[in-house]
């Protein structure tokens, strides 16, 4: 391509990170060379650069949220795609080989891997698309009419329908998300377009909650003034909702979720929590006497990020309102600090 560095965003240390001059990565043998055109920044990114990643070995290029443009396919390649093909990748290569992989099962992969750490991300100029994510990998064609500023993005909405479609969310339910920020927001979304009939999204933080506001849920819950479970209650009749969707790493928001389902309701566990703090007083009599269905999710198989992609394209999932914030690449400490502070529902990150 005749050039030998790009910029990159490396993080060195936890709260040590920035762009820097990197080497533009070769094209692997039988993978792709992305040209990145944008890369969003995702809640795991923010706690890599808060305190690191058990799975990264700093200092590492991150970013997995990206859509871009092959400049260049491997002499081994025996893929479909061609340069010049637009593309949406999300960071999921599925083993292959365990039984749940064999079975088709791929969101319940025993052994995967992610880009951005087991290989370098997107938030470059460039990134190297390995053989084994061309062949078990997470990449879509970029419909037409999406905006490549948005089309990684993908990502974490195919992580939200995985969910919604194990928690069963459809026509009449009433739904309550505990956490307003980009994840609770798809929620909300995705329960609408599912055919929920109310839905109500909750946080301590008032600001979270304006920008959830563009989502037009039924109800803003400010948590900092009002007890949840109570409110919750006082909102439904005394009944409960039928979809509780824990959206946040908080312990106590997991019990309050269990609390607030109605009978035969079903808790929807998104947000893992942190390791110190992963066994909260759940009561499960609760969970026992009102036949409650406790759910817990994580990744998402290919199918889901492909309808990812046609629900954006349609404008189902409203772009417009989840990204709030486009930053140049060269930019990204600015954007990453005002991420951090709370301060950008969705940011992007545009290379190219």
């Amino acid at each position: 391509m005749g050039v030998d560095t790009m910029k990159g965003v490396v993080v060195r240390a936890p709260g040590d990170y920035g762009v820097e001059d990197v080497p533009v990565p070769e094209c692997p043998e039988a993978g792709l060379l992305l040209r990145v055109h944008a890369c969003g920044l995702c809640g795991s990114d923010l706690r890599t650069l808060r305190r690191g990643h058990h799975r990264v070995t700093l200092p590492w290029v991150i970013g997995h949220e990206v859509s871009g443009t092959v400049v260049e396919v491997g002499a081994q390649y025996q893929g479909c795609w061609r340069p010049g093909d637009k593309l949406s990748v999300a960071p999921l290569v599925f083993c292959g080989q365990c039984e749940a992989c064999v079975d088709g099962r791929f969101a319940l992969c025993q052994d995967y891997k992610e880009l951005a750490q087991a290989w370098h991300g997107g938030l470059a100029e460039y990134m190297a698309v390995p053989a084994e994510s061309v062949r078990l990998g997470t990449i879509q064609r970029v419909p037409d009419g999406l905006d490549m500023d948005v089309a990684g993005i993908a990502e974490p909405i195919a992580s939200c329908i995985h969910a919604q479609e194990k928690g069963r969310i459809g026509l009449g339910d009433t739904v309550a998300v505990i956490g307003a920020g980009p994840i609770g927001c798809i929620h909300v979304g995705l329960a609408r377009s599912r055919g929920a009939d109310k839905v109500l999204i909750a946080d301590l933080q008032a600001s979270r909650l304006e920008l959830a506001a563009r989502f037009e849920p039924d109800h803003l819950v400010d948590v900092s003034k009002c007890d949840l479970v109570e409110e919750v209650r006082r909102l439904t009749g005394g009944k409960g909702v039928d979809v509780v969707i824990s959206a946040n790493p908080s312990p106590k928001s997991q019990v309050a979720a269990v609390e607030m389902a109605a009978k035969g309701g079903r808790v929807l566990l998104f947000g893992g929590l942190p390791p110190e703090e992963s066994k909260p007083g759940v009561d499960m009599n609760l969970v026992h006497y009102n036949a409650l269905e406790v759910i817990g999710t994580t990744i998402f198989a290919p199918r889901h990020h492909r309808t990812a992609l046609k629900l954006m394209a349609s404008g189902r999932i409203p772009m417009d309102k989840l990204v709030t914030h486009r930053f140049p690449l060269a930019e990204f400490v600015t954007g990453a600090k005002l991420a951090l502070a709370g301060k950008v529902l969705k940011a992007v990150f545009l290379a190219g």
